[in-house]
């Protein structure tokens, strides 16, 4: 395991709770009337109170999503959590969706501990041709002062096909050679879909001294499995009212969530 993922993340097998920020500014969807602290804080409270190892702030709602994230999105974002900041009593991590340079800045704007995105690969995707760069993406969070923060890679892009033909194993064991990530992500076609377990299990037997996490669509009745192969997972649609990726949290799907997650932890 790598020392950032250790410095962060103090248990093992750990489980990350979303907090979808409702549409911020500059995203089609965004309503001026919108309770954004509001509906953050009860996310948040309510995700703590059931046992989760720790939150990520994502924006999800941002639809169509983009590559470059408007200003005032990651203005906003961080004003959120700057709001949030003095309830957040477990590790956090931020995502500006699918922008990692952004994604950096607000993680270093909030001192987060972390930050997810789609750092390498070239992609076929909804919104175009997808060529991130994860070297600067790294440099520039060092040049922010932020060599603790962990950069965790999601390796399978949803809403995308990879454009680079080797298998996701191959790619994954070159991004770990190449990258040096905190931690390698495995993820479903779309949010809430899950990743395959073979995937799960190929990734983690070509990387075994890196953190690997299930990134998408882990549910109640799959994390047991899950967290046989993976040493963790990130899990937002399943703890939704209705498991909707749209709803609020719903504390008692949350609270059985992690009830069947320390079960599985022993």
């Amino acid at each position: 395991m790598t020392k950032r993922f250790r410095a962060v993340f103090d248990v093992g097998k750990p489980v990350i709770g979303m907090v979808h920020l409702g549409a911020l500014p500059g995203s089609p969807l965004y309503d001026p009337g919108a309770d954004l602290v509001g509906a953050a804080r009860a996310d948040l409270l309510a995700l703590q109170a059931a046992g989760f190892d720790a939150v990520m702030f994502g924006n999800e709602n941002d639809r169509p999503y983009e590559f470059t994230v408007d200003p005032a999105s990651s203005a906003m974002m961080a004003y959120v959590i700057g709001q949030l900041r003095d309830e957040i009593t477990v590790p956090f991590g931020v995502n500006m969706l699918w922008d990692p340079m952004a994604s950096v800045a607000v993680g270093a704007a909030t001192e987060a501990s972390f930050v997810r995105e789609i750092f390498t690969g070239t992609y076929a995707s909804d919104m175009g041709v997808w060529s991130p760069d994860a070297g600067a993406a790294m440099r520039y969070r060092d040049r922010l002062g932020r060599s603790d923060m962990a950069m965790l890679f999601n390796v399978s892009a949803e809403f995308a096909h990879s454009l680079d033909a080797r298998p996701l194993p191959d790619r994954a064991r070159s991004a770990v050679f190449s990258s040096i990530p905190d931690a390698v992500l495995v993820s479903g076609q779309i949010t809430g879909e899950a990743a395959a377990l073979s995937d799960l299990e190929a990734v983690k037997a070509v990387v075994p001294d890196t953190p690997v996490l299930a990134n998408t669509g882990v549910k109640h009745e799959t994390v047991a499995d899950v967290l046989r192969v993976a040493d963790g997972c990130i899990v937002g649609s399943s703890l939704k009212v209705g498991g909707d990726t749209w709803n609020a949290v719903d504390p008692e799907r949350a609270a059985d969530f992690m009830a069947r997650v320390r079960a599985a932890r022993g």
